[in-house]
């Protein structure tokens, strides 16, 4: 397993609440073990108190991604130090997969998976696969999406660094509102484009008689002549 890998488990913890809708699928022991997926043997070892210290992780996680979409790279990076210093990774390598007919290993770089408890491992998992995504692709490649009011967070993998959105859902639904701002502000301006506008430079005035004094002027000139 690579450890671009693990950057995913970061992104599916932070989008486990929905802060605004209010909304926390993190709300059992069994919503832990769904995180971390079948295969994972800290899953196992998911407690209730694993529910809330893996909730605090969440926040804390939110706070890099948040950082990293308002492009305040230092702090974003100094956030996820943190959790890499109190959440420390046991890196192995493994060959657990063949590369060729020969049968010769694929080594690569595996993550330990016996921790304290299934908090660290699932905090110490994730910071590592986001440090590994930060550093190598880019704090920019670390985004929250932009389509009001979603706020999941996401991972930009994309060749031209151009990803604002977290699903092609929230891409079509901002486009779908930014096409109809648009069209909402060219019929303004065409209503008011078409609106009757005075002659500049001249002023109505009412006269004793009824007439307006533009009235009495332009008879005025016409008896002149």
């Amino acid at each position: 397993m690579e450890l671009a890998y693990y950057s995913d488990y970061a992104v599916r913890l932070v989008n486990s609440e929905d802060p605004v809708q209010g909304t926390d699928e993190l709300t059992s022991v069994e919503a832990v073990r769904e995180l971390f997926g079948p295969a994972a043997q800290a899953a196992r070892r998911t407690t209730e108190a694993d529910v809330t210290r893996l909730r605090g992780v969440r926040a804390r996680l939110r706070a890099v991604f948040e950082a990293a979409a308002e492009h305040d790279e230092v702090r974003a990076v100094d956030l996820l130090n943190a959790l890499l210093m109190e959440f420390p990774v046991s890196p192995q390598i493994s060959g657990h997969e063949l590369r060729d007919a020969d049968g010769r290993p694929d080594w690569h770089l595996h993550i330990a998976d016996h921790p304290a408890n299934a908090t660290a491992g699932y905090a110490a998992t994730a910071s590592m696969g986001l440090a590994f995504h930060l550093t190598e692709l880019g704090v920019d490649r670390l985004g929250i999406c932009q389509a009001h009011p979603c706020r999941r967070a996401y991972l930009d993998t994309s060749t031209n660094r151009s990803r604002r959105y977290c699903s092609d859902r929230c891409a079509t639904r901002a486009n779908v509102a930014a096409y109809r701002a648009r069209k909402r502000l060219e019929g303004e301006r065409s209503e008011r484009g078409s609106e009757p506008t005075d002659r500049p430079g001249r002023t109505e005035r009412t006269g004793p008689s009824g007439r307006t004094a533009e009235a009495a002027q332009d008879s005025s000139a016409a008896g002149d002549r």
